[in-house]
């Protein structure tokens, strides 16, 4: 008989799950604390899984027309009067580096864009159409116009779509740069550049549509030294997720007098926000899952209650507080990680058919979550990570598995001969 029922707790454990309760109330709070469980944890999929689509489409943007690193010269000497050899010497050098496959030089100033009456800050990048698109993805941003217009000595400029729609401007039309100087004296003086608009580029960043003019760095170079503003090399690399790997074995090999920045670095800033929102996200929706645990902590109690005979009777036939424990952890336990597995399952569901589900109950309720008008981004992207699904499975799995801990000890200490006293 005892090799039947081995091990009893398991036995006597999913016997009281799959057992229906004569009472109405523990069996809907049994239920609603499976349901919470799977909520929580698919909805902490589902967030997380848009959070890292829209992490992923804000770094495509970025990258689009910035490289993957740059290299700028540290030494004020070498940043005040460039030698082409030293340049030279340090694009070789980044070159013959492992995992970079392009490499091209910019000189960028900062100025204000000028039609009246408006004005606007730009930063007026100079680049070299033959090299940048080894680099960063300006000939696929550019709508109108292409990148061989800027031809050195034209005076050509490619702007960004929001500079166009406030400045009035479409190619052909003129611009004035007001170009901040200083004279030999150290006199600071305001120069006034006429270009022209050659042709229009747009990535969807506010910051690089509104901010950014592309002229050929020999234009930019002719403005003089007292113009230069911050110049260096950009560097693609094979992976740009790899990005910091590669740049600390290119710092290692750089000329004295140059310093090599990767796009994390640049973009520090953006990353962090979004880590620390995932992460406040994740503990809020994590909530939900201590709800639901709470949920099983009330149910097991009850049933303890509710089950206070049978735990006597076995009490009485030999089994040990470790046993009836055992029973109710493996009952919570089942309960519990039955909502996991639900949720997960769930989750992916929802989380790889995003991009299905959201057109879907936009259609049906007339409604639309990023309008066109307002936002650059307006699909629901979605990226599943192993890693966050493995993190938020264990995580709900020791909340849950913690939840059944004091009713099982409680059940553990019930005395056989009050229990049955009144039977």
């Amino acid at each position: 008989m005892t090799g039947m029922f081995h091990p009893l707790p398991l036995f006597v454990g999913l016997r009281y799950v799959r057992a229906r309760s004569t009472k109405f109330f523990v069996s809907f709070i049994t239920w609603t604390s499976l349901a919470g469980v799977c909520v929580g944890v698919a909805a902490l999929i589902v967030i997380l899984s848009v959070m890292n689509g829209f992490e992923g489409d804000l770094r495509q943007r970025l990258l689009s027309l910035d490289a993957d690193a740059r290299v700028v010269p540290t030494d004020t000497q070498v940043a005040a009067t460039p030698n082409p050899q030293q340049w030279q010497l340090a694009a070789r050098v980044i070159r013959g580096s492992p995992g970079v496959t392009g490499v091209a030089p910019y000189a960028q100033i900062q100025a204000l864009a000028v039609r009246t009456p408006e004005m606007l800050p730009v930063q007026l990048r100079g680049i070299d159409p033959s090299a940048e698109p080894s680099v960063t993805h300006i000939a696929g941003a550019i709508t109108q116009g292409t990148l061989a217009d800027l031809t050195a000595g034209s005076d050509n400029v490619i702007i960004g779509e929001v500079i166009a729609e406030e400045l009035g401007l479409a190619p052909g039309d003129s611009m004035t740069l007001l170009i901040p100087t200083v004279t030999a004296a150290g006199v600071p003086t305001p120069r006034l550049r006429q270009f022209k608009v050659a042709g229009v580029f747009e990535v969807g960043l506010s910051d690089e549509d509104a901010a950014l003019v592309f002229a050929n760095i020999a234009d930019v170079r002719a403005l003089g030294p007292s113009a230069r503003g911050d110049q260096g090399l950009r560097v693609r690399y094979r992976n740009a997720l790899d990005a910091p790997t590669f740049t600390a074995g290119l710092r290692a090999r750089l000329p004295h007098g140059f310093q090599a920045i990767d796009w994390t670095q640049d973009n520090a800033d953006y990353f962090r926000a979004i880590r620390i929102e995932k992460t406040m996200m994740s503990l809020i929706l994590l909530l939900i899952v201590a709800v639901a645990a709470f949920n099983i902590v009330a149910m097991l109690v009850m049933v303890v209650t509710d089950k206070r005979t049978d735990i006597a009777i076995l009490r009485t036939f030999g089994a040990s507080p470790r046993r009836v424990m055992g029973v109710f952890l493996i009952q919570g336990l089942v309960i519990g990680w039955l909502g996991v597995a639900l949720g997960v399952a769930l989750g992916l569901v929802l989380a790889f058919n995003v991009d299905t589900i959201v057109p879907f109950l936009q259609n049906t309720f007339g409604f639309q979550i990023f309008s066109s008008s307002i936002y650059y981004i307006t699909t629901v992207p979605s990226i599943v990570r192993w890693s966050n699904v493995a993190t938020i499975s264990v995580a709900a799995l020791i909340l849950t598995a913690a939840a059944t801990v004091y009713p099982a000890v409680r059940a553990s200490r019930t005395a056989p001969a009050e229990a049955l006293r009144y039977e």
